[in-house]
């Protein structure tokens, strides 16, 4: 009976561990200092009516950058252990720490590899891409909404039952997967894997893969759907481009996940031989089908950071993009060619040369359209009268690294070479070039520069800058050596090696590498603080502080619920830059549909969380009972009618009237203030420091 009930799971599955104990008191403490905050402030019916229950697009992408920025700091003490076993693993430290080789066991060390991976690339650079595309898209294209408000808030919450359970390891069960970021056969399979590990790997990909499949189903319909009138595809914004081309790859290959993942769950729960060569499966079946995902999903992520380079290249350079058709054919290229490469993966595993040659020649080929994207880009500044903003700094950041990475690339797409570099540390030296340079750094650049109309304040330039330029300085130190470490023979989820390499003092400068992006991200937080307390000075009452040329800098910062008064009429690319040489259009005001709120989202997620966590120790009641309460909540929804209102036309001038009394109200009093300087990081501390002090000294506490 016990069986039946708790499947396998016991009281050896409650941490036990240094690491499962810290990590489970860490996220109970969190836990519990928000609902002290949340109770002591009474916003706890604030938080569930304004935040977690909005289907606003707006709400969802800041929940989506919160979320995603407190997974970064999860991922990256993932990246600060790694750094610092590689840096203790030399035989020469043997003893030293009361291991054998460093401070992590072999195990402990694979697990913290997989994690780091699966950490960064689904639950923070797709977060925040996510983030970006839901606040961004609907404003660029004139849209009010995206087309299935109920969808988004869904992919949303199934991209944070995938948080929970990628987390839960740490309060049941004591292990993650020790098998690298895509959990290769026949390594995750039971026989060789037998513990919960892979189980959750595979239920926190699965469930936030589904809402990212709705997610991009939701935003491909909005985009050719729900654009201003006159607003042709070839009128469409840069982000906007590069968000649809991705979201039509996110289509194209995330079921495949999905059934990849379904296909490693039935070998391991039902004792199938999809991917068991003993049983008449083939672990090659596995390689092809993951990377026919996992290489494109790369580009996923790339093809809007591409868009936010476009935006913000024009803008800061001050005249328009130039060659926009070739931008957007470029961008076409990438998507279609990326589908065409993922064997380039695994030149060492068997195939015929022939095969080898076509995917290692599509691997060179579709360098041209990146490079059209990158000379579009040039040609844009040549002539300009380029500000050297923080958003521009992140864009030649992104250029210098984005190049040495897709320099690497090239090298290894030829098969010969590939065959010595394979599996080594070049290799992870070359993905993170792309990933950060690319990715990481196109998500910075586009938060930075769309900020003053996300939080209606621009960021702090001068921490901002020094931001920048210690993820420039830890990032060649952490990933440079990399490059020489690979040609040396390093190998990758290398966690000890033999002190006569002299690979330590590399490793070493890795380590310090780390802990200087370490202090680039505590920066940047400090940015967002500094920024909220020279709020006066920085908020921006105008709507376009860097003198925008798309619709998004029409609207106010913040932007109403509704985005716009009334819908745009677009006759050029450039909308909004036309409607300032010829005179902005007066306001207009009609009757406004809007959805309501619902937690339908929130419950179908619970019970799919629930459903895979019951999975994972073979609770099978569990499984099946959340599994019909998902379907019943669906088919209540279905049935739903009463899911939008009516803001009429006179509640929306009296709101907007109210918004321009505000901000003029707001210049009048504090215009003054705009000479200040911006403040600096020991300016910051201090008067975090006095306040703490003064909390103490009048006890503030008590009246909590």
């Amino acid at each position: 009976m016990r069986e039946f009930w708790l499947g396998k799971l016991n009281m050896q599955a409650l941490p036990h561990e240094w690491f499962t104990i810290g990590g489970t008191a860490a996220f109970i403490g969190l836990a519990l200092l928000a609902a002290t905050f949340l109770t002591v402030t009474k916003r706890w019916k604030w938080l569930w009516k304004e935040w977690l229950t909005s289907v606003d697009p707006k709400k969802i992408g800041i929940m989506y950058f919160i979320v995603a920025g407190a997974m970064l700091i999860r991922g990256g003490i993932d990246a600060i252990m790694i750094w610092l076993q590689q840096s203790l693993g030399s035989s020469n430290m043997a003893g030293h720490l009361g291991a054998q080789h460093g401070y992590l066991s072999s195990e402990h060390f694979q697990q913290i590899f997989t994690a780091h991976g699966n950490i960064m690339v689904f639950f923070v650079a797709m977060a925040f891409i996510f983030g970006l595309i839901n606040y961004i898209v609907p404003l660029q294209i004139g849209a009010r909404d995206l087309a299935s408000p109920f969808l988004n808030t869904l992919g949303f919450w199934l991209y944070i039952g995938g948080v929970l359970m990628v987390n839960m390891f740490f309060a049941f069960g004591g292990e993650y997967a020790a098998t690298g970021w895509l959990a290769i056969q026949p390594l995750s399979g039971i026989r060789y894997s037998p513990g919960v590990g892979v189980d959750y790997w595979i239920w926190s990909l699965q469930i936030s893969g589904i809402g990212t499949t709705l997610a991009a189903i939701n935003f491909i319909m909005t985009i050719l759907k729900m654009r201003a009138k006159g607003m042709t595809l070839m009128k469409m914004p840069l982000f906007t481009w590069g968000s649809l081309f991705a979201m039509l790859m996110a289509v194209a290959v995330f079921p495949l996940l999905t059934a990849t993942l379904f296909l490693s769950f039935f070998d391991r729960y039902f004792g199938a031989h999809f991917f068991t060569s003993l049983g008449g499966g083939d672990p090659m079946m596995y390689t092809n089908l993951i990377w026919m995902w996992g290489h494109p999903e790369v580009y996923i992520l790339m093809l809007p950071a591409f868009g936010v380079f476009g935006e913000v290249v024009s803008t800061f350079s001050r005249k328009p993009v130039f060659g926009y058709t070739s931008n957007v054919l470029g961008m076409g290229g990438v998507t279609v060619m990326a589908l065409s490469v993922w064997l380039h993966h695994f030149f060492t595993m068997g195939a015929s040369a022939d095969i080898n040659a076509f995917f290692g020649t599509m691997t060179l080929i579709i360098a041209i359209p990146t490079a059209v994207l990158f000379f579009t880009w040039i040609a844009t500044m040549w002539g300009g009268r380029i500000r050297f903003d923080v958003p521009m700094l992140w864009f030649l950041g992104f250029a210098a690294i984005f190049t040495i990475g897709g320099l690497s690339g090239l090298v290894l797409a030829f098969p010969p070479v590939d065959f010595q570099l394979h599996n080594s540390l070049f290799l992870v030296a070359h993905f993170h070039s792309n990933v950060i340079g690319g990715v990481v750094f196109g998500i910075f650049c586009g938060i930075n520069y769309w900020f003053p109309k996300i939080a209606g304040i621009k960021l702090n330039e001068r921490i901002g800058r020094q931001a920048f330029w210690c993820w420039i300085v830890g990032f060649c130190m952490s990933f440079i050596p990399m490059y020489v470490l690979g040609f040396m023979g390093a190998t990758r989820r290398l966690d000890h090696y033999d002190a006569s390499t002299g690979w330590q003092p590399l490793f070493i400068c890795m380590l310090v590498g780390g802990l200087i992006i370490a202090v680039g991200t505590a920066l940047q937080l400090a940015q967002i603080l500094a920024s909220i307390l020279q709020n006066r000075r920085l908020r921006d009452t105008t709507g376009d502080p860097w003198g925008g040329r798309t619709l998004e800098w029409s609207t106010p910062s913040v932007p109403a619920p509704y985005n716009f008064t009334t819908i745009p009429v677009v006759t050029t690319r450039d909308q909004f830059w036309q409607n300032k040489q010829t005179g902005l259009p007066a306001p207009e005001y009609e009757d406004i549909v809007i959805p309501k709120n619902t937690a339908t989202g929130i419950y179908i997620a619970a019970g799919a969380f629930l459903a895979g966590f019951g999975f994972v120790w073979h609770m099978l009641w569990l499984a099946v009972v959340s599994l019909i309460g998902v379907i019943v909540i669906v088919i209540i929804r279905a049935f739903n009618e009463d899911t939008e209102y009516i803001l009429t036309a006179a509640e929306v001038q009296k709101l907007e009237e109210a918004r321009i009394q505000k901000d003029a109200a707001h210049r009048a009093k504090h215009g003054d203030n705009q000479d200040e300087a911006d403040m600096g990081v020991w300016q910051l501390v201090k008067i975090v420091a006095a306040y703490a002090v003064s909390v103490i000294r009048q006890r503030k506490w008590r009246t909590w």
